[in-house]
């Protein structure tokens, strides 16, 4: 099928990736309107960044889980996507994280990664990352 766009899977996969996380999640979005299609239904995320949570989350349900828990921890965030990097079927994507949390007030920002591994066109598995770099490294880009 890529062949028949024009593109090679890589560069589908990067495009594919950069539209799923451009959906716009708000505070008040049912996390249920979320686009998880390019996700296997098997899907294995790894958390370190969310908030007060550090753990594993499964499937399409656990995905939504993941999203709310940005959603009940913040009055209000925006997370912007800086650039998408790698090669094959690992990807690395560098973010910027901004908001205000919904309990202390307090506002944070802070730069996070996440590392994507796709199996026929589907992320089956991706990791965060506090540190960029760190994401970087394993799919050897150097910040």
């Amino acid at each position: 099928m890529s062949e028949m766009l024009g593109r090679s899977m890589p560069q589908r996969n990067v495009e594919r990736l950069r539209g799923f996380l451009l959906q716009d999640l708000r505070v008040e979005q049912d996390v249920a309107a979320l686009d998880l299609s390019l996700m296997d239904p098997d899907v294995v995320f790894e958390d370190s960044v969310l908030p007060d949570h550090v753990g594993e989350y499964r499937g399409h349900e656990g995905m939504l889980r993941a999203a709310r828990t940005w959603l009940d921890a913040y009055e209000q965030f925006t997370i912007e996507l800086g650039r998408i990097v790698g090669t094959g079927d690992r990807l690395v994507s560098v973010h910027r994280f901004r908001g205000t949390g919904r309990r202390s007030g307090i506002e944070q920002s802070f730069r996070f990664a996440y590392l994507w591994t796709f199996r026929n066109a589907k992320v089956v598995h991706f990791v965060s990352f506090r540190d960029p770099a760190e994401a970087l490294e394993a799919v050897e880009v150097r910040e």
